[in-house]
């Protein structure tokens, strides 16, 4: 198997705005996020599809993606909630999980524009704020 974009994360050959790292996980901000404060999180074994995981490394996805999630809910108290995709519609070879403040049905769905060019210093002083 190819190594996936988040592999490369995981190596370090892309950087990333990292926010939690442990030895099976890694939850960094997306630079197309959906919301701002959009955070993805990702086992740290490539796989194509979250339920195929090995129990163990689903198990810890799963408990740092609540983290992550009430990491959100302390930083962006102006948001009612914090919502959770996977769908593996984006990067396809590589499980992930989509977590980010919102507060209404438009702002769940909206849509992330993955031709914007990201603000790599406004991500980096969030990812800053958002360090578990």
């Amino acid at each position: 198997m190819q190594d996936s974009i988040f592999t490369k994360i995981i190596k370090g050959e892309i950087p990333s705005h990292k926010i939690y790292e442990d030895e099976k996980t890694l939850a960094f901000l997306d630079i197309h996020p959906i919301q701002p404060g959009q955070v993805l999180v990702i086992p740290k074994v490539q796989c194509g599809f979250v339920w195929d995981m090995a129990e163990d490394d689903y198990q810890a996805l799963m408990a740092t993606v609540q983290k992550v999630g009430n990491r959100l809910r302390e930083m962006f108290p102006d948001k009612r909630r914090v919502g959770v995709i996977i769908e593996g519609l984006d990067v396809t070879d590589h499980a992930h999980v989509k977590v980010f403040p919102f507060n209404n049905d438009q702002e769940f769905r909206n849509k992330a524009d993955p031709n914007a060019e990201p603000d790599h210093v406004a991500l980096a002083a969030l990812a800053e704020k958002l360090k578990l």
